[in-house]
């Protein structure tokens, strides 16, 4: 077995706070061994990390086709804008991309990630069929592309291949825009089964499912699903778009008698497994239901912003105790640090306060926002811990000290100018399981991805 690789962070941030002189030690397979301040010499073959070291942040809600849509959906039709017009130009957009394209917008989308802080991704990944709406000859032909995307950036991946199988409540037949997307339960079960034996051993890639939303799952259909990943993974992660706009709570309390999120768990046994994506328009006791199952909330400010979703409770859902990740969804912003301070912000509008996600035991709100995310966004990709300590994976963000907005930043301060006077190009350098994938702020294959990027966005452009 190869030896250990030592790491020696100036300062780092351990799960008890911010320690000094950091050595970390990781082994073959990028899972830490130990992590905790060097007392006396250190070996001459430490690697010593250039600034602070802070855990990498899990992205848990990701539709990577649509990192090329952005900037493309900005102009207001005649009839208004909505969440319901975006939908129907993401048809059109989606319904011309090939699964080389698809994999070339992942890579770009993932590289950018990574750069970002992002370490790990869940791929919320629904674009199955061809332009006709009929299976590839290999089932799980645009998923792989997913898969070879993410391992050519270095990004951990979560592959949530999505069911979707009716275009509204009560089974409505999928439209033509949507056959891409469809599947029947039976034909999902054969595809997870696959993409089961295909990655089950792989350690960069953690396999779980997607349930489009309640409105594209037959609840039938969406019991099956869950039953059948338990029994080739009981711990495997399970997530659902659930009340993001309020036309979707008001046709689903018309054909259920209930709101989404109260007729889910009215019907299905929630736990720590789950995540539910936006939750926008949730009541108190939907509120409480969350917080008791354990399950997680994935927030994506910006694209919730950018469709007119509306604001989640998310001052009162952590005061009760409720655990909440990030995503960056349709890619407008590729920043965790801008989707925290989104959050934070939208909550002080709400409430004409400040600090509002902070708290009397982590009064820092950078901290308090950054540390929540990533250890609830680690739960949701099925990941160990999303902390520096012992059996986590060595997923760690190194940031630039040496920046003009972290300049003489110390201990808290640090994440505090990062989240909120922030960007991207505060990261110095990203590893993942050990192995460094971003340095100086630059992925080494950031030109290649690119340039394939390129290729297929002037495709593209030909036929929009």
């Amino acid at each position: 077995m190869p030896d250990p690789i030592q790491l020696l962070a100036p300062l780092a941030l351990l799960p008890h706070g911010w320690e000094e002189n950091v050595r970390i030690e990781v082994d073959a397979e990028g899972v830490i061994l130990s992590a905790d301040a060097a007392n006396g010499s250190v070996a001459s073959d430490v690697q010593r990390l250039d600034g602070p070291v802070i855990p990498g942040m899990a992205n848990l809600h990701s539709h990577a086709f649509q990192r090329a849509m952005a900037g493309l959906t900005e102009r207001r039709n005649s009839n208004g804008d909505s969440f319901w017009t975006w939908r129907e130009t993401m048809y059109r957009f989606v319904s011309l991309l090939d699964p080389d394209q698809m994999e070339a917008i992942a890579a770009q989308l993932y590289v950018e990630m990574l750069e970002a802080g992002y370490t790990g991704v869940a791929e919320f990944h629904y674009l199955h069929h061809d332009k006709n709406g009929r299976p590839y000859a290999d089932l799980a032909e645009t998923s792989q592309r997913i898969v070879a995307a993410s391992q050519r950036a270095g990004i951990r991946l979560t592959l949530l291949p999505v069911l979707y199988a009716q275009a509204g409540f009560g089974r409505q037949p999928l439209s033509p825009q949507q056959k891409r997307f469809g599947n029947s339960a039976e034909q999902f079960n054969r595809l997870t089964e696959q993409l089961n034996r295909a990655y089950r051993r792989d350690p960069a890639v953690r396999l779980g499912i997607a349930l489009h939303s309640l409105r594209a799952v037959d609840m039938d259909d969406l019991r099956r699903a869950v039953d059948h990943l338990s029994a080739l993974d009981d711990l495997a992660p399970i997530h659902l778009h659930v009340a993001e706009q309020t036309r979707e709570v008001e046709e689903c309390v018309a054909f259920s008698g209930r709101r989404p999120v109260q007729w889910l768990y009215d019907n299905i046994d929630v736990d720590r497994r789950w995540c539910l994506v936006h939750a926008t328009h949730v009541d108190d006791g939907e509120i409480d239901a969350v917080v008791a199952s354990g399950a997680v909330v994935g927030l994506c400010p910006t694209t919730e912003a950018n469709l007119g979703d509306g604001l989640f409770p998310a001052a009162e859902f952590v005061e009760r105790g409720g655990r909440f990740g990030i995503g960056s969804d349709s890619h407008v912003s590729v920043c965790p640090m801008e989707e925290l301070r989104l959050l934070e912000y939208g909550q002080r509008l709400i409430l004409h306060r400040r600090a509002v996600l902070a708290s009397g035991r982590e009064p820092s709100t950078g901290r308090s926002l950054y540390k929540m995310a990533a250890d609830a966004g680690a739960q949701a990709l099925g990941l160990v811990s999303g902390e520096i300590k012992p059996g986590a994976r060595a997923d760690l963000v190194v940031l630039d000290s040496d920046s003009p907005g972290l300049y003489a930043r110390r201990g808290d301060a640090i994440l505090d100018a990062a989240v909120f006077a922030g960007s991207r190009r505060f990261v110095d350098s990203v590893w993942v399981g050990g192995r460094e994938f971003v340095s100086e702020g630059r992925h080494p294959m950031r030109a290649q991805v690119f340039e394939r990027y390129q290729s297929a966005l002037d495709a593209l452009e030909r036929v929009l």
